[in-house]
């Protein structure tokens, strides 16, 4: 997403519909062994607002596969662009619908959907160019029906060189690369589902800005539809990332609307980035700021902040060979040491998201303890 979307939140819904049909969830289940008969026919669906220029490259690939036969269309929905995005689009070849204005990615994802003639939606972000072979990896994850959708990860060499957009996308790369195959979240930076599995459960919710695809994943998993990662099926990421944009994007965007997500639904699932291993590294870091400070003001020994660092090195040793193997021992320092920021930001929303969701129930309890009080 190269830019920031403004969303227009319709009235909330307990089941969003892209079809306007009542969502079903039967059928959804897996079907061990059963082919898709013939050739399935692949869509791709792009949303895209104000990228006139990153959506040049990430569609060449795309159009290059669609002209070799193994996608049978490219829509780009554009979501009320005012830079020429829809008409750079058109003349690259790509066929074009419009929003006719900024509903947000969701619902636009949705709307081209509606419009695909594809058995399958492969949902690509107009700032990921995907890999000259990965309509490829799509169809063979999804041969068979065993799977609903399945997703990949951004590649190990993002163009933009500045260090946060070095540190976001291959941090990315690794958290994707390094997760269990079966899964139960999506990814529409670069995933795709068979479109019957999608209306099936009602396509995203515009409701869920920033974190759709998550909460999708988690009504498609809860309807019987297995979902996996694709370690194969990469993209490379075109976003420059700067340290405001970042934690926008992390905190507002991501941590927020995730942690209520989880809490809402009893608790963090043990994948991506709230696995057991990441809370157990989230809490390495908090150590490591704490004994830090203590030793500041004399209250413990200078080795245990020494411990606690060396300790956190060793707990993300995978991620600290990947960024030493991409750019070198300061980076991967460096690289490492913002990690553990991202941990203490990360800790504390959740712990403010928990908060707040304790104190809601509380009122909500009380509240309704007066009420049969009264009646």
């Amino acid at each position: 997403m190269p830019e920031q979307y403004a969303y227009h939140l319709p009235e909330r819904q307990d089941r969003y519909s892209p079809t306007g049909i009542s969502p079903a969830v039967a059928g959804l289940r897996p079907r061990q062994g059963e082919v898709a008969s013939g050739e399935a026919a692949i869509t791709v669906i792009m949303p895209a607002y104000n990228c006139r220029t990153a959506i040049q490259s990430s569609l060449w690939p795309l159009l290059q596969m669609q002209r070799r036969g193994e996608i049978s269309e490219v829509i780009v929905v554009d979501d009320g662009s005012t830079d020429g995005t829809a008409e750079a689009a058109s003349a690259s070849g790509a066929r074009v619908i419009s929003c006719g204005s900024r509903r947000g990615q969701a619902a636009a994802r949705n709307l081209g959907a509606q419009e695909a003639a594809g058995d399958i939606l492969w949902f690509v972000d107009a700032d990921v160019v995907p890999k000259i072979d990965a309509a490829r990896h799509v169809r063979q994850a999804l041969a068979s029906r065993d799977y609903a959708a399945v997703f990949g990860s951004y590649d190990d060499s993002p163009p933009a060189r500045n260090f946060l957009s070095q540190y976001k996308n291959l941090a990315h790369h690794h958290y994707h690369q390094n997760i269990r195959r079966d899964v139960s979240t999506f990814w529409t930076g670069c995933g795709a589902v068979w479109k019957d599995a999608f209306l099936a459960v009602g396509g995203f919710d515009p409701n869920r800005p920033s974190i759709e695809d998550i909460e999708f994943g988690y009504r498609l998993r809860a309807a019987g539809g297995r979902i996996r990662q694709v370690p194969e099926l990469q993209g490379t990421h075109l976003k420059v990332w700067t340290f405001r944009g970042l934690m926008i994007t992390e905190l507002r965007d991501r941590a927020i609307p995730w942690a209520f997500l989880l809490l809402s639904r009893g608790g963090a699932d043990d994948e991506l980035n709230v696995a057991a291993t990441e809370r157990f590294r989230a809490l390495v870091a908090c150590i490591c700021v704490a004994s830090l400070a203590t030793s500041f003001v004399g209250l413990v020994p200078w080795w245990i902040p020494v411990t606690s660092f060396v300790t956190a090195f060793a707990a993300n040793l995978e991620l600290f060979a990947l960024f030493h193997r991409r750019n070198g021992l300061l980076f991967a320092i460096g690289g490492i040491l913002f990690h553990q920021f991202y941990y203490l930001y990360s800790t504390a929303v959740y712990c403010w998201c928990w908060t707040v969701t304790k104190k809601r129930r509380l009122i909500s309890n009380r509240f309704h303890d007066a009420q049969v009080l009264r009646g």
